[in-house]
């Protein structure tokens, strides 16, 4: 919102942050199984979210804490995990910016963080969704994507243990499909075939002990369709996505330049289009419940 407005972050006001998720819930909300929100700014679109669909609540704060290194996660400071549930989350949602090469010091403090929330939310009977996403260290050397597959295997291998208590991980595509040759998106140098970007899939997770769910990660729609598309070509157990900016980051533009009616009119048109794309691509996925470490719904 602030590029589009050509201003800094902090002249955004946060009544535009509660409009604009207000649109997008009751636009995709009812074609959705779940919205995930935050109760930040989302506290007053709670009852009606929870009364069209599921309710996913975020836990941590936005990012990670920049006054230390190593990218350490926190929460937000005045709610707990039984006060999401009290609010009406069904599900509770932790990001972690992890990889297995970061210091053991640093990762200690990540493990430790993750079996915290993980024995709240088992306190309160309530799902844990964990979403995992990679980075390069400090002072190393940008990462070659080639190598990114072992570092969602090795991380999901560490978190699918039950001492976490991890219900869904919310994983990365462990390939980038713009470097594929021969796909619709393709650009660049060719780093895979679509045989070698299926073994990637495979060599990321084809050990998985919990039911995984796929981030966008802020590609555009066709991109992320093709992604999962090339995920059921592998043969891999997964169970969904969880995606964002892939449906509506294109609609902050219209919001910031034309207002919510047009926003609301470019989310039941475009915004509906590009849900449905992704969805065409669940043909390969399967019910979290029918994942051999679960049991069933709660």
């Amino acid at each position: 919102m602030a590029r589009a407005r050509g201003v800094r972050e902090d002249k955004v006001a946060p009544a535009d942050l509660t409009a604009f998720k207000g649109v997008v819930a009751r636009a995709l909300g009812p074609h959705s199984s779940a919205l995930m929100l935050d109760p930040e700014y989302s506290v007053p679109l709670l009852d009606e979210a929870r009364s069209v669909t599921g309710l996913l609540l975020a836990y941590e704060q936005s990012g990670y804490d920049n006054t230390r290194p190593g990218r350490r996660p926190s929460l937000l400071p005045f709610w707990s995990v039984r006060r999401l549930v009290e609010a009406g989350a069904q599900g509770i949602k932790v990001l972690l910016h992890y990889t297995p090469e970061e210091s053991e010091e640093y990762n200690r403090e990540k493990l430790a963080f993750v079996e915290r929330v993980g024995a709240e939310c088992a306190a309160a009977d309530v799902p844990f969704f964990l979403e995992l996403i990679g980075y390069a260290p400090e002072a190393s050397p940008p990462p070659d994507p080639r190598g990114k597959p072992e570092i969602v295997r090795r991380s999901i291998e560490e978190f699918g243990q039950d001492r976490y208590g991890v219900d869904v991980l919310k994983v990365e595509i462990p390939i980038d499909i713009r470097r594929v040759a021969g796909a619709e998106s393709f650009r660049g140098e060719a780093l895979w075939t679509r045989a070698q970007a299926c073994d990637a899939f495979r060599h990321a997770f084809g050990t998985a002990k919990k039911p995984l769910i796929f981030l966008s990660a802020g590609v555009t729609e066709r991109e992320f369709a093709a992604s999962l598309t090339i995920a059921s070509e592998s043969g891999i157990r997964w169970c969904g996505f969880l995606c964002g900016r892939a449906v509506w980051q294109d609609g902050i533009p219209i919001y910031i330049n034309q207002g919510s009616e047009a926003l609301e009119e470019w989310m039941r048109t475009e915004g509906r289009k590009r849900l449905a794309e992704a969805e065409r691509a669940l043909e390969g996925a399967t019910p979290w419940w029918t994942h051999e470490a679960t049991s069933g719904p709660r």
